[in-house]
């Protein structure tokens, strides 16, 4: 091992803890909980991270044992915005690293943390002497977790690497060790300010100095060396990530975008699928990356991915923003010899195209299709097990009942939900607003409602409950069911004409149809039939956007292709579509 460690001790951070060595027995491996977030050169901010202690404790057999001695400190680098409570997913256009390990057969639950909030701490300028980083340490209110702090700090101010080196050295002479977490901070310290060989320093260290890395060194690792001329070790590391967890989505975007930079696009595109079969779902950016990277090249098998790309957003009912589409159009009219051009356009009601006179697809389902459907979710979800749906069999049966004695409705409408669309109006009015709206042509409405809004109180008022009954039928359950599945059963009952509102997207429900092709036609029934509200300009009345005709995915004849697309990026699913639509046509040369 000493060997090993001297081959490269003379590039900069490993000859800096060179002598510390004879302190780091590899046996002592150290398992943490660390989530980190560095800076994001594209955005321009810095985001916070926090860490856990350096030291595993005992864990009792039984997994119920809580850490009752050692504390967690939790760091948010973001003044005035208190402490995380956990990871979060990853959104669009942020860098998160997270990761935690479990102890042989018993997850480490149940965290004592002790959460401080300090000061900004302000890091040196340049690098201090020992006795200089003792009086700080001294001065500051916590000292048993002074390093943490500071070099978070550090991450922050995006401080000079040898100001974080000069630390370090102070902490591996005080303590003979650096702690994991220590290394790692200074690590994303090194990917922040892409220094590679920083970089590939600290990962020798590592590597010799611990058994295993979790998952946030590696975020870290491929992170850093795909951004840099050696980005094909990102690649190997991705596959020392392969033998022991499943790599994060993270870890394969960054070696994607590698790959595409250097025009590798056969290597993206296979990372790519290798990503999917893993049932890891892409971020936009990434997926905007390949139209990006692929502008103004050529080829029949390029082409067929790009438009596999398309149909995966078609598939998925997910709409590109303004950004991501601007890349899609960008790259169809850079295709050479092809012709492409697109125009951004709002489509008819009819579903006609102004641009290319070409209509879009119908929402609405045959037949067999709606049949089909209707089945399945009575199959699936109403008498599945579906655990969203809280109600009692009895109280089901009666619903079925009364929905049997007055079919066909044309619109069912999500009381409780629609009570809530103004939360500045008593409930009752925002109810009584929408059915009054919906009931203008004779529309037979169904109306969901709770057993508490029969009684008076500041919220529903008896009198308008009553005027309401007189313009809908109304079905009140009890004050603890889940009403989607009712919803759902009278909206299929009554018929392909029957539209529904409610704000829900119903994703859960969707989750409980058993294959992809169900749950496909049941996005598509959804965007045909979910009546979304939208604000009057005024903003004193409840508006409905009616269903719309068309079918709002991205579709293709082959020579055109139609994408629609929203303003801003919105990493949350809505039942809203969006209105507005890039048309792309392939304009044929005269000859």
């Amino acid at each position: 091992m000493m060997a090993l460690f001297c081959q490269s001790s003379q590039r900069g951070f490993q000859a800096l803890l060179w002598k510390c060595h004879m302190f780091w027995p590899v046996s002592r491996c150290q398992l943490f909980d660390v989530s980190f977030s560095i800076l994001n050169r594209e955005k321009g901010s810095y985001l916070s991270f926090m860490t856990s202690s350096s030291t595993l404790l005992p864990v009792d057999p039984k997994g119920t044992d809580v850490f009752p001695t050692k504390k967690r400190s939790e760091i948010d680098y973001e003044e005035e915005k208190g402490w995380n409570e956990e990871t979060k997913e990853i959104s669009e256009g942020k860098l998160h690293f997270s990761s935690s390990v479990e102890a042989p057969k018993n997850r480490l639950m149940g965290h004592v943390l002790s959460r401080h909030k300090f000061t900004q701490v302000q890091p040196p300028e340049k690098p201090l002497q020992a006795e200089e980083w003792n009086r700080l340490r001294e001065s500051f209110r916590s000292p048993e977790i002074f390093e943490e702090v500071m070099l978070n700090s550090m991450v922050r101010c995006n401080s000079p690497i040898d100001v974080a080196k000069s630390l370090l050295t102070h902490v591996a002479k005080s303590n003979g060790d650096i702690t994991y977490n220590l290394l790692v901070k200074y690590l994303a310290l090194c990917v922040q300010q892409e220094q590679t060989s920083e970089i590939r320093d600290v990962y020798d260290i590592m590597k010799i100095r611990f058994k295993i890395l979790e998952s946030g060194a590696y975020n870290l690792l491929i992170k850093g060396l795909s951004n840099s001329d050696q980005w094909r070790m990102a690649l190997t590391l991705l596959e020392e990530v392969k033998k022991i967890m499943i790599p994060s989505r993270t870890n394969y975007e960054s070696c994607i975008k590698a790959a595409s930079r250097h025009q590798e696009m056969n290597l993206a595109f296979e990372l790519y699928h290798e990503m999917l079969a893993k049932d890891l779902v892409p971020t936009l950016d990434v997926l905007q990356a390949f139209f990006d990277f692929c502008r103004g090249m050529k080829g029949a098998e390029l082409q067929k991915e790009l438009f596999g790309i398309l149909l995966y957003l078609r598939d998925n009912q997910i709409y590109p923003h303004k950004t991501f589409m601007q890349s899609i159009k960008l790259w169809f009219e850079s295709i050479p010899g092809e012709n492409w051009r697109g125009h951004l356009t709002n489509i008819k009601d009819s579903g006609l195209c102004p641009v290319c006179n070409h209509q879009l697809e119908d929402s609405d389902l045959t037949e067999e299709e709606y049949n089909n459907l209707r089945e399945r979710i009575i199959k699936d979800v109403i008498h599945g097990t579906d655990t969203f749906r809280k109600t009692s069999p009895q109280e089901f049966e009666a619903f079925q009942t009364f929905v049997e004695n007055r079919l066909p409705f044309d619109i069912v409408i999500d009381g409780l939900n629609v009570s809530h669309i103004k939360p500045r109006k008593m409930q009752c009015e925002n109810l009584f607003d929408a059915v009054n709206c919906l009931a203008k042509e004779n529309a037979r409405l169904l109306v969901l409602g709770r057993k508490h809004m029969l009684v008076n109180s500041s919220h529903w008022k008896r009198e308008i409950m009553k005027e309401m009954q007189n313009k809908a039928d109304f079905f009140f359950a009890e004050n603890i069911s889940e009403d989607d599945a009712f919803l759902l059963y009278a909206t299929l009952q009554s018929g392909k004409h029957c539209k529904f509102v409610t704000r829900d997207f119903l994703r859960d429900h969707k989750a409980c149809l058993s294959d992809s092709q169900t749950r496909r036609l049941f996005r598509k029934w959804q965007r045909g039939h979910q009546i979304a509200f939208s604000p009057s300009v005024e903003r004193k009345h409840i508006h409905f956007l009616p269903a719309l005709r068309y079918d709002c995915v991205v579709q293709t004849t082959g020579d055109t292709w139609h994408i629609p697309y929203k303003d801003t990026f919105d990493e949350k699913y809505s039942y809203q579509v969006p209105r507005k639509w890039l048309c792309i046509q392939q304009k044929r040369r005269r000859i």
